[in-house]
């Protein structure tokens, strides 16, 4: 019997339940070591494992066996594998110059298979990987090859792949999915460009490294990076789009600050929107993104309780969550 959206919706409703509240997120605050953590997440059914790693990497492949099951069309979750597929050839491409094994570094799911990617890198024929990535995977091939400049062949590659998810958003049908990678875009952009004025990068690198994408301020943000941090960041702060201007007063904060400010920003329109919707393909992104959301955060903590840092610093760097 052909899957339907009711079915799926009226599914992953009960599913959102299972997810965690922010109660017990600061249960979990609350643990004096990351052995108490992986106990916690163990005993509540989120997964198995001896380690945090292990219980994420379980409870994630159970997220997927179950979107999987009750996704009337699975490809709606293509544009987030493409962002895997370009790990996965980044990894493949540094793996293989520099003669290391780099299978424990591959991500799942994917549209591109490890072969065919181990294929096109080991043999130099990219014709084999998909049109949207094989002219850009030759460019970085060529930098890395020849330069060294693992900066640049990675800024090759990643502005593929925002711009295959931005055409993904657009042709999705979804307003949500087209609005929430433009943002991810815009911010991937802001992110490149605070790290190129930071240490200097060129205009040729920004050029080739930023993306074109609604609202953005190309040209103004090039200019200003080559001006430094300072003149960027101010520069930044004079435009809207995107809440930009708050995202500059997390950023004067600390750059910690900033990519909570960001990470929150996506979340929170997953549940403006995918929390409210009744139809298609959204309440299942939502729960997708809740889940990673809510992955982020169980790192976090056990990153801090790993290193010993005290209650409310790991508190300050938590996301919101989902649920």
């Amino acid at each position: 019997m052909a899957k339907s959206y009711e079915y799926s919706i009226g599914s992953v409703r009960v599913k959102e339940t299972s997810l965690f509240t922010n109660a017990e997120v600061e249960q979990m605050l609350g643990f004096t070591d990351e052995a108490q953590l992986v106990s916690y997440l163990v005993d509540k059914g989120y997964g198995k494992g001896d380690t945090t790693e292990e219980v994420l990497r379980d409870s994630t492949a159970k997220m997927w066996d179950y979107i999987k099951s009750v996704a009337p069309d699975f490809s709606v979750f293509n544009p987030f594998f493409y962002l895997n597929d370009i790990h996965n050839l980044k990894a493949i491409l540094k793996g293989t110059m520099s003669g290391r094994d780099c299978t424990r570094l591959l991500l799942s799911p994917y549209t591109i298979d490890f072969g065919t990617l181990k294929g096109a890198v080991e043999n130099r024929k990219f014709s084999l990987l998909p049109q949207w990535l094989s002219k850009e995977a030759d460019e970085a091939y060529e930098i890395l090859a020849h330069t060294k400049d693992a900066r640049l062949s990675d800024a090759i590659l990643d502005k593929a792949v925002m711009k295959k998810i931005l055409e993904a958003g657009e042709k999705s049908g979804s307003l949500f999915l087209r609005d929430y990678f433009r943002t991810v875009v815009f911010y991937s952009n802001i992110k490149i460009a605070l790290r190129s004025a930071k240490i200097g990068a060129t205009e040729d690198f920004l050029k080739r490294a930023l993306c074109e994408v609604p609202e953005f301020p190309m040209t103004t943000v090039v200019k200003a990076a080559q001006k430094g941090i300072d003149n960027l960041v101010d520069t930044l702060a004079k435009f809207s789009a995107y809440e930009l201007q708050k995202a500059m007063e997390a950023y004067r904060i600390s750059p910690t600050a900033f990519e909570r400010f960001v990470d929150n920003k996506l979340i929170s329109a997953a549940k403006e929107v995918c929390k409210r919707a009744s139809s298609g393909c959204e309440p299942l992104l939502g729960y997708y993104l809740g889940c990673e959301a809510q992955n982020k955060v169980i790192h976090i903590v056990a990153s801090g309780l790993r290193t010993k840092t005290d209650k409310e610093t790991i508190r300050e760097r938590l996301r919101e969550i989902y649920g």
